[in-house]
């Protein structure tokens, strides 16, 4: 058997086990650490799915960690060096930012879809110090660069295998020697996917067509993407493709969050008694809070996590008053998600800038402040890789019973963003904090409905999800009321790098209201 020196449970043996004949049959020979071309050109597709606990990432990572010992070079996005005949690669994913930042944390390098569906044109002459970067070529020189500066940007790559981050540590900025982004025309190799249950039906075809050897890993108990009927891509594979971790893993068993997850399997359970469990749970574990009022100071990096739209706008706008947010003006601190594009096609190129730095649908964002240009904002984008940047920005900030929604600012054109204090649980899937609020009456009013989604209520489909985000405790709020903040917002934590330019044309408790 085939299985590292760790100790896997049962069913993450025999997963481990079927990937490594998989990828036999692709030419990657993990037992001997050999490489050979592919033996066929027709996509291999394989899933492992499993609960919240069940092992899924700790098995994508010590697939990883083999894939490199056997000699696999992983791709980033940032760059790919020149094709040779003999390389194999391993390309890891998540759908979004925080869902690959949290791969990242784990010590695998992931990096987004869109980032491995779009790459970076280099100018030929930084393209020379790619090249030599990445063992590819020799020492280059380059008018303007000087030999320390050449050191900076070998010291960078060593510690951190980023292109773009070693080119900046030379002094260089990303307009300086990326020309464009094009959609991906040749095909990689093998591809991980975390997050799978994500995945829509337009993204898996395009993984298909770039990935011989695909592999996805994903939870079946999460809510499927919006227009997919509440089946995932992973349930239109053979019963034989699909591998199913059922045991908890050890280092989790003690966790009363997963333990609540993983007690919404029971068919008949209602939601009283799963309620009368979580207050249990907190009664005798500290990492799971009965609370009866949102904690505001949590809202501005760790959303409030709802179902219902009216609930999320109302909790926004009780966080601006409660932080004395003006009407007129975004207060620096204040959370953000991105909602998308406003760009015409012409503007394609723009669109891709925009999306490279990860200001991709669904993104979180804190706003740093205004911008040199009006309309323009500095924001952070969390999990991003190089997170700080300047784009022109249109902020939207819907209102209760109001139609169209309040906008502070305004560029003509760029990236779209509604207020981020609270979001649906649907746009969190992807996504985990290390401290998660679920608003328990938005889920009452599911319960009450009796709508099912894929065969099962959809409060406890909703209820899984939620839990799940919180990587350390769960607060279950229970009352429509908002605390006071303790401080006013900040962003000094965030402002340890400048922020790189995307130039684009143009404790008392109170009621919520």
């Amino acid at each position: 058997m085939s299985v590292p020196t760790l100790t896997f449970s049962d069913d993450q043996a025999g997963a481990y086990d079927s990937v490594t004949e998989v990828l036999r049959s692709a030419g990657v020979d993990l037992d001997d650490q050999l490489l050979t071309p592919p033996k066929s050109a027709a996509t291999a597709v394989m899933a492992i799915t499993g609960k919240a606990g069940s092992g899924k990432t700790l098995l994508l990572a010590e697939l990883y960690k083999a894939l490199k010992a056997a000699g696999v070079e992983v791709v980033s996005g940032d760059y790919e060096s020149r094709k040779r005949r003999d390389k194999r690669t391993l390309a890891i994913l998540a759908p979004t930012n925080k869902a690959a930042s949290v791969l990242r944390l784990r010590g695998v390098p992931a990096t987004t879809i869109h980032r491995i569906l779009y790459t970076p044109v280099y100018d030929p002459e930084y393209e020379r110090i790619a090249e030599w970067l990445a063992s590819n070529g020799e020492r280059p020189e380059i008018e303007g660069l000087t030999e320390q500066a050449l050191d900076r940007a070998a010291a960078f790559y060593a510690a951190n295998t980023s292109i773009p981050g070693a080119l900046a540590a030379a002094g260089l900025r990303g307009s300086d020697f990326i020309t464009g982004w094009k959609r991906r025309e040749e095909p990689l190799d093998i591809g991980f996917v975390d997050e799978s249950s994500m995945l829509d039906d337009k993204q898996y075809e395009d993984l298909r067509e770039i990935f011989p050897t695909l592999l996805l890993f994903g939870d079946p108990a999460q809510l499927a993407p919006v227009n997919q009927s509440g089946a995932m891509v992973f349930d239109k594979l053979p019963e034989r493709r699909v591998l199913s971790l059922s045991r908890i893993h050890r280092q989790d068993a003690d966790n009363p969050i997963l333990d609540l997850a993983h007690a919404l399997g029971d068919p008949n359970l209602g939601f009283e008694q799963f309620e009368r469990m979580v207050e249990q749970a907190a009664a005798r574990d500290r990492r799971v809070v009965w609370g009866h009022r949102v904690e505001v100071d949590l809202m501005a990096r760790s959303p409030v996590l709802v179902w219902r739209n009216a609930t999320r706008i109302r909790l926004i706008n009780a966080f601006r008053q409660v932080y004395g947010a003006p009407p007129d003006a975004l207060l620096e601190g204040e959370p953000l998600i991105c909602d998308g594009l406003e760009l015409p096609l012409k503007h394609r190129k723009k669109r891709l800038d925009l999306e490279a730095r990860g200001l991709i649908k669904g993104a979180q964002v804190i706003y740093l402040g205004e911008g040199r240009k009006p309309g323009f904002s500095r924001l952070h984008v969390m999990g991003a890789e190089e997170p700080q940047v300047s784009a022109a920005s249109i902020v939207k900030i819907e209102k209760p019973d109001e139609e169209e929604p309040f906008i502070p600012f305004a560029a003509r054109m760029g990236a779209t963003f509604l207020h981020g204090a609270a979001v649906t649980i649907h746009k969190a899937q992807g996504s985990q904090w290390n401290t998660v609020q679920v608003f328990a009456p938005d889920l009452y009013a599911a319960a009450r409905m009796g709508r099912s989604e894929a065969g099962q209520p959809l409060w406890k489909r909703l209820a899984y999800v939620a839990i799940t985000r919180a990587q350390e405790r769960l607060i279950w709020v229970v009352r429509n009321r908002l605390s006071m903040p303790t401080g006013p917002l900040g962003v000094d934590d965030l402002r340890a790098s400048p922020a790189a330019p995307l130039t684009l044309e143009q404790p008392q408790p109170e009621e919520l209201s």
